[in-house]
């Protein structure tokens, strides 16, 4: 009976996430020009999501930095747009900063290609450094989120000084095309939606797997004993590393999908709180879940969108009170909510299953 009930599950499961993805797909009929660039934006957050309940929620590495790779990815992105938008002539901050030449390292971004790969590899690298020297040292818990935020830290600072080559406080923004089309077009907005939609789709499908092999077992047995699995053989080092790699480009990922719908990238958005609000996107939807990553994020925002322009002056306060809520009353998230239902249904079949077996074999009885 709890094969098949196990198996009926699994089937509603699968026809759910059809139903979602066919949602998202018709959203753009629903939906208005500005509404689907907000969806789009949330979907993109979502694939930082992911990868924060890969450390998180399944490795139990508890990252407050992540802001940190993603806005390296949304930089390098925005830096190509820059470029393009501006042509022959130096950017315009640049201009106001006093630079009559273009930097060297900026001279790369102008190709495409380079820029969508740096996004990605450079956050990469700076989270195979830190991971390499905090993971080697055993450095873990509280200790590595205090470091993570303190990453945060240094590099908001950095980006913020350097205003002749990051725009500082402003960021990076005014952009016109991407590929020669006109950025902001309803038809562009439209295939980036779609764009990010298919994105996030691969990179769940891609996770899922990573979490059902091997690695995601090993992964999981470290975030519940690291000794034991050191003990065992494995070396919990070189996956610690992996995930949060692994995490980190992701982020740089996102950074690109949303530098392309949003057009500005600062300092602001890379910052702790952006960061303590990627785990919160995460706990809220349901950690070690993955696919609670997603709902979490696209509710979370979803919900931040709708009080602030509801409630412009008590936005914070409702939002507030959605954290406290989800923490007091549905820890496991709201995945964790539907699980404990399932397990409810499953309890009641059970309990039902053996009062009608006792009632046809009542020589059973007593």
């Amino acid at each position: 009976m709890s094969q098949l009930l196990n198996s009926s599950w699994s089937q509603k499961r699968y026809f759910l996430w059809i139903a979602l993805i066919l949602l998202m797909a018709l959203a753009p009929i629903f939906l208005s020009e500005f509404r689907l660039n907000l969806l789009g934006k949330f979907l993109a957050l979502a694939i930082l999501a992911i990868g924060m309940d890969l450390i998180w929620g399944y490795t139990g590495i508890l990252s407050l930095g992540h802001g940190v790779f993603f806005g390296l990815g949304a930089y390098c992105m925005a830096m190509y747009l820059k470029l393009e938008a501006s042509g022959d002539r130096l950017p315009d901050f640049m201009s106001w900063s006093g630079l009559e030449e273009m930097p060297w390292f900026w001279v790369p971004f102008g190709n495409p290609l380079f820029a969508i790969l740096a996004a990605i590899l450079l956050p990469m690298a700076l989270a195979g450094l830190l991971g390499y020297f905090t993971f080697r040292n055993r450095i873990k818990g509280v200790f590595f989120s205090i470091l993570s935020q303190a990453v945060v830290i240094v590099v908001v600072t950095l980006f913020i000084g350097q205003q002749a080559f990051t725009g500082g406080t402003n960021g990076i923004t005014n952009f016109k095309t991407v590929f020669g089309f006109p950025l902001f077009s309803p038809p562009v907005q439209m295939f980036l939606y779609y764009l990010t939609l298919l994105v996030l789709i691969g990179v769940f499908i891609l996770c899922r797997k990573l979490i059902a092999g091997r690695t995601g077992k090993i992964l999981v047995a470290i975030r519940d004993g690291e000794n034991r699995v050191r003990f065992s053989g494995y070396n919990p080092t070189t996956y610690k590393v992996f995930v949060y790699v692994l995490s980190a480009g992701l982020a740089g990922l996102a950074g690109i999908l949303f530098v392309l719908q949003v057009g500005i990238i600062s300092p602001a958005m890379m910052g702790i709180i952006p960061s303590v609000e990627m785990v919160l996107w995460v706990a809220i939807g349901g950690r070690g879940t993955l696919i609670g990553a997603i709902i979490g994020t696209v509710l979370t925002n979803g919900a931040k969108s709708f009080f602030s322009e509801s409630f412009p002056d008590i936005w914070l306060y409702f939002l507030g009170a959605l954290f406290v809520t989800v923490v007091l009353f549905l820890p496991n998230g709201i995945v964790g909510l539907f699980a404990n239902l399932k397990e409810n249904l499953y309890r009641k079949k059970a309990v039902k299953e053996v009062y009608e077996h006792h009632s046809l074999h009542p020589e059973h009885n007593g």
